[in-house]
């Protein structure tokens, strides 16, 4: 299970995610492109996210700039 990272939360929507590579980008309130690991998505069973979803996260460094943790659906698309 995923800890909190003390990050304030930030606020998005999904711009696409891959079911089958099991990633994408979230784009945040600030324009930002978020990467997004479905690992990080809250809930239980398979966690997917639709284009369109609006999400709350945490942003924390990544190998390659900003990832999103903690994300949590807050509208579905």
């Amino acid at each position: 299970m995923n800890q909190s990272s003390g990050q304030p939360t930030s606020t998005g929507t999904v711009k696409w995610f891959s079911m089958k590579k099991g990633f994408g980008f979230i784009e945040a309130e600030n324009g930002e492109e978020v990467f997004v690991h479905y690992s990080s998505i809250t809930g239980r069973g398979y966690r997917v996210l639709q284009p369109g979803d609006r999400v709350s996260f945490e942003k924390v460094p990544g190998p390659k700039g900003q990832q999103a943790f903690h994300v949590v659906v807050l509208s579905p698309q």
